[in-house]
């Protein structure tokens, strides 16, 4: 089946949820993209799984998406290894109540990623019974792949970003960006971050102020080699030290 033949046959088969089926990708990499209601995602998992047409017996990944104020999209990919095809099925929840139903027991496949998106995103899977921390520590507060987690790492040292490709230290003007996932100064805690990490328009919040551009000196272009600064004239003897380097001379 043609990447639009799967989608059109997975709304077929979901309604009247009314699905909205689409094309990812393209050439052999095109996948059919199925959106549905979060109300019907386990529907769509079951039908998509046993289904004759579709029969997408292989649960290969499922993931998440922040679109930030529009809330999070799931997205898991399914494959038929008989029919040779791929299925991705997506759902969109809202943000402050980020719930969508476990697919475990329709794909035992499902529970690591399930795991690992409540733990990333923050999105809970009603069903799951064992949605434990599965990459970070228990102690660890925060869903990491959130667009809003500051990366504190980010605002202990500089960011190598700061300057564009091939940019000279003496470039003239612009001022450092600041990197991404940390806030701009007073949005987040009272960690100072280091010199030059602040944004257009900001300054240094703490650290070692880094040196004006202008204090710089001037790099030489590539190969080569700086002149050498000639050295004052030796001034020319006296004739009385002239006569007695002569008479030294003549009395050896």
């Amino acid at each position: 089946m043609t990447p639009e033949e799967v989608g059109s046959r997975m709304a077929e088969l979901l309604a009247p949820a009314e699905p909205t089926p689409s094309v990812s990708g393209g050439g052999r990499y095109a996948r059919a993209t199925v959106d549905v209601p979060a109300a019907s995602w386990r529907d769509a998992v079951r039908a998509a799984r046993d289904d004759a047409e579709l029969d997408c017996d292989f649960f290969d990944w499922l993931s998440a998406v922040d679109e930030l104020a529009e809330g999070f999209d799931v997205v898991a990919h399914l494959w038929s290894t008989r029919l040779r095809h791929g299925l991705l099925l997506r759902t969109r929840v809202p943000r402050e109540a980020s719930t969508v139903a476990s697919v475990v027991d329709l794909y035992p496949g499902a529970d690591w990623h399930e795991r690992e998106t409540h733990e990333m995103f923050g999105i809970d899977f009603a069903g799951h019974a064992g949605l434990r921390p599965l990459l970070l520590p228990p102690e660890f507060e925060g869903h990491p792949l959130r667009k809003e987690f500051v990366l504190a790492s980010r605002v202990a040292k500089p960011w190598p970003g700061a300057k564009e490709p091939g940019e000279s230290e003496a470039g003239g003007g612009r001022r450092p960006i600041r990197p991404p996932g940390v806030p701009a100064p007073g949005e987040w805690g009272t960690t100072p971050t280091p010199a030059g990490a602040g944004g257009a328009g900001e300054r240094p919040r703490g650290g070692t102020p880094a040196r004006p551009a202008g204090d710089r000196p001037a790099r030489p272009a590539p190969g080569a080699r700086p002149g050498r600064t000639d050295r004052p004239a030796r001034p020319a003897p006296s004739a009385d030290a002239a006569d007695r380097t002569e008479a030294d001379g003549d009395g050896s």
